[in-house]
């Protein structure tokens, strides 16, 4: 389903679903995915003002319990292990005090010596969570009482309790009627499996920004390995055969035990663990996880350590070729068996027996062994799989052949693998976004059958948005970030007029994006050579977005001051970055977004170049309009980052004479095309500043807010409605 971006569908989809959970309490739990923490806050802040609205305007006051739920990282509150940089090493040190063997450890060792073994102050050697340990106590106790809890509300409510708060979500799953959390934890195996796995069937899941589903579900499924990564794993499987030389020489009792566990099959007997010392799940889709024993050749401890070896130094021996290589995971194995003697089926086991051997040898620095991890990871999936993936080994990336960078990449090209569980496990699953046209594009790369499909406009009191295709300079020269086009001095020149000219008639913040960042870092430079920033500053400050999230965090921040301030400024992003997916630039701060150029793929990716074959050979989606799809799609997600109320206003810019071509603008959403006036569409550079100025005028006489609610339908016209569908 499309919805126009900023018209209320999240607050839409929350108030229908969730009124229908109270008059139906066969419904499940309510799963609402999004892609960011920031966007997953908003929802439970939306959730909070209906409910408040519930009791206090409709009287109804029904008990809920909504949670969002992210990684360790996000949600700890101890103050050691919340320090730590990455997402994996605050996994690892959060294992260190919490997994059960740590614990049993501590606990022996205090009743032997006296001493004291809880609170973040204990020593080094005595260290354990005393937020675990205090949730742990609790035992059934540890609840979360009726309410919406963002994951601020949670910290806090741990902190006051003395809770984890990360178990305690974890835990209040299985109770609460709305869970907001990440794509991941639907999509992807290893981690849906220990998250999702207990959601029953009459769950009504929502993916919402799901523009880029398809992305997200190749993503889960892919691996990449580097000259790096092969390393660490080396060191990992050396580290790993002196522990288990340890292990024979001072408890060989705890290998025998995993051999007889691994000998009557890991599935059944439940060898991976749950609590402080889990790991993810298989990286299999569930339905294709083998439940049976685990093969000879790997069962022992040392023998599983020599097939990694032999595994490594072959994926090694791979990454030292000299030129492009592109092959199906039926030849790979070909190649493997016959060089190694590793057949696919123990490839199949070796997650699960990495994991089953962590376990045993009661290891919890995890981020060390992250490398031998994603060796693992690889394994499994290319043991797994004999369509819909490819393996390619890239010596170097094209656009820095001078600069050696080998890299094995297993890249899915099925983007339905990830998705097919969800559907086939849920019975209700509605995916939305405000970009999703051609809509009927998605059932079809998703191998799916929907039983509504439907993009809905926008009313609108005034016409607030105004989007204009430019296919001209002001020298009458067309523009286009084409390749044979964007270096031309006169299309850089143009748009850099064209930026002059809107920051002195365009109020307040405008926002540009470019196709990437190299066009982005290329064209800002020549428009400093030839005076065109000097020009811009004169009538607002520029920021830009980088690839560090620090600096454009920072950017962002002074980009909003300098808008408030009313000094004005420009922000400079990219297609497919981090701003274009997920920060508004509602009211005064985006009155104006100017899309630079088409955001097309790198056409040249041999990873692209082996999913469109796939596309066409098997769901026959031709390549034009698979690239065409994709980055009108990007460009509209772009654009749609100006207007987020029906209160609001902006000038939508698509700077590329392919725009006006009807193949790409008939691909952007309806509810856009549905305001491209037919003056709009063939504009010089000139002719653009005379339509913004007007808008602009028009857009900045005073406005009653009140013709907003005159075009709401009343409960009387919804009671029609009802009727008249259900006399239908």
């Amino acid at each position: 389903m499309e919805m126009p971006t900023g018209t209320g569908k999240t607050v839409t989809l929350l108030s229908l679903i969730t009124s229908y959970q109270l008059q139906h309490p066969e419904v499940g739990k309510l799963v609402y995915c999004t892609r960011t923490v920031p966007e997953m806050e908003k929802v439970l802040e939306e959730l909070k003002n209906l409910v408040k609205f519930r009791e206090e305007d409709a009287g109804v006051k029904a008990p809920i319990l909504a949670l969002g739920l992210s990684s360790r990282k996000n949600m700890c509150v101890h103050s050691q292990v919340r320090e730590e940089g990455s997402r994996e090493s605050v996994d690892a040190k959060c294992r260190k005090l919490t997994a059960s063997w740590v614990r049993e450890k501590v606990t022996v060792g205090d009743a032997g010596d006296g001493g004291s073994a809880s609170g973040e102050g204990g020593g080094a050697a005595h260290e354990l969570c005393e937020f675990y340990e205090e949730y742990e106590s609790k035992g059934s106790e540890a609840i979360l009482p009726p309410g919406v809890y963002t994951l601020d509300d949670l910290k806090v409510f741990g902190e006051q309790r003395r809770w984890c708060p990360y178990f305690l979500a974890r835990h209040m799953i299985s109770y609460a009627n709305v869970i907001v959390y990440n794509y991941q934890y639907m999509l992807d195996p290893k981690v849906s499996a220990l998250v999702s796995k207990e959601l029953e069937r009459e769950c009504v899941v929502v993916f919402d920004e799901a523009h880029n589903i398809d992305n997200v579900c190749i993503e889960a499924l892919s691996v990449n390995l580097r000259q790096q990564t092969l390393e660490n794993a080396t060191r990992s499987i050396t580290r790993l055969k002196n522990k288990i030389e340890d292990a024979k020489a001072t408890d060989a009792q705890r290998l025998s035990d995993e051999y007889n566990r691994l000998v009557r099959g890991l599935a059944q007997q439940g060898a991976i663990p749950q609590g402080g010392e889990e790991w993810l799940s298989n990286p299999a889709l569930p339905q294709d996880i083998l439940r049976e024993a685990v093969p000879g050749n790997i069962r022992r401890a040392e023998h599983f350590m020599a097939f990694l070896r032999r595994f490594v130094d072959h994926l090694k021996e791979r990454l030292g070729c000299q030129a492009f290589q592109s092959e199906n995971p039926t030849s790979f194995l070909d190649r493997l068996r016959n060089t190694t003697q590793i057949d696919a089926k123990s490839l199949k086991f070796c997650y699960d027996r990495l994991q089953s051997l962590m376990k045993t040898l009661e290891i919890v620095d995890t981020d060390d062994y992250y490398g031998l991890s994603l060796v693992a990871d690889f394994g499994t999936l290319v043991g797994t799989y004999d369509r819909g993936f490819a393996i390619i080994i890239e010596p170097y990336d094209e656009r820095l052949p001078s600069v050696p960078d080998p890299v094995i990449q297993l890249s899915c090209l099925d983007s339905s693998l990830a998705v097919r569980p969800v559907f086939e496990k849920f019975q209700s699953v509605v995916i939305t976004s405000g970009t999703l046209s051609p809509i009927d594009l998605y059932p079809k790369i998703l191998n799916f059958h929907p039983v509504v499909i439907r993009s809905l406009n926008m009313t609108l009191a005034r016409d607030c948005i105004c989007p204009v295709i430019l296919t001209k300079g002001a020298d009458q020269m067309p523009v286009s970030s084409a390749f044979e086009m964007r270096n031309d001095p006169g299309v850089v020149r143009n748009y850099g007029k064209l930026l002059v000219d809107l920051s002195a008639v365009v109020p307040d913040g405008i926002v540009c994006f470019f196709v990437s960042y190299l066009y982005m870092d290329s064209i800002v430079s020549q428009w400093s050579d030839m005076g065109i920033l000097r020009d811009i500053m004169q009538n607002k400050l520029v920021f830009i977005e980088t690839q560090d999230v620090v600096e454009t965090t920072l950017a962002l921040d002074n980009y909003r001051r300098a808008c408030d301030c009313g000094r004005g400024a420009i922000f400079f992003s990219v297609a497919r970055g981090k701003v274009a997916e997920g920060i508004d630039f509602d009211r005064h701060y985006g009155r104006c977004v100017v899309m630079f150029g088409v955001p097309y793929q790198y056409t040249l990716s041999r990873i692209l170049r082996a999913r469109l074959e796939y596309l066409r050979e098997t769901f026959q989606i031709s390549e034009s309009d698979f690239l065409a799809f994709d980055a009108v799609r990007q460009a509209a997600q772009c654009v749609g980052r100006v207007i987020r109320s029906k209160a609001d206003y902006g000038l939508m810019i698509f700077a590329d004479r392919r725009y006006a071509r009807p193949d790409k603008r008939d691909k952007l959403p309806g509810w856009i095309t549905k305001h491209i006036q037919h003056g709009n569409l063939n504009l010089s550079e000139d002719m653009l500043i005379q339509v913004a100025a007007q808008f602009m005028r028009s857009m900045a006489q005073p406005f009653d807010q009140r013709a907003n609610e005159e075009i709401l339908l009343s409960e009387e016209q919804l009671i029609g409605m009802q009727r008249g569908v259900i006399g239908r």
